[in-house]
């Protein structure tokens, strides 16, 4: 069986570059802009650039970083559609956390409840007079 080299995965896709730009209003979010690129740095127009928008929604627990795609072909078009696409992520996301509080209390073990084992309890057959 031959093993595969770890250094391997970690090749760039010369075909898929971008260049990074980050704009922000300082208030309410930023919006990343993803340029494409040949592997020499030089634009590459034959592909669209992608936007992505980034925001953070305040928790008990603290801050939770939201970022989401923006379908847009311009920086304009983007900064228009920021306002309904982080509603809509605020929205996913605060649905994800329910369904996991659901899921973390619904597995939860009380002693007692009839689970393998003396008491509800899991046991390895030892009993406590």
């Amino acid at each position: 069986m031959s093993q595969q080299n770890p250094a391997d995965d970690a090749r760039m896709d010369i075909e898929n570059l971008y260049r990074e730009e980050s704009i922000t209003d300082r208030r309410v979010g930023s919006i990343r802009v993803l340029t494409p690129v040949t592997v020499d740095g030089g634009e590459d127009t034959s592909r669209a650039r992608i936007y992505i928008g980034q925001a953070s929604v305040y928790t008990p627990a603290g801050a939770l970083p939201l970022n989401f795609e923006l379908e847009a072909a311009t920086l304009a078009e983007a900064i228009e559609k920021f306002p309904a696409a982080a509603n809509k992520a605020v929205e996913e996301t605060m649905k994800q956390l329910q369904e996991m509080r659901r899921e973390a209390a619904s597995s939860l073990v009380v002693p007692g409840a009839g689970g393998p084992g003396p008491g509800g309890m899991g046991g390895g057959g030892i009993q406590m007079p």
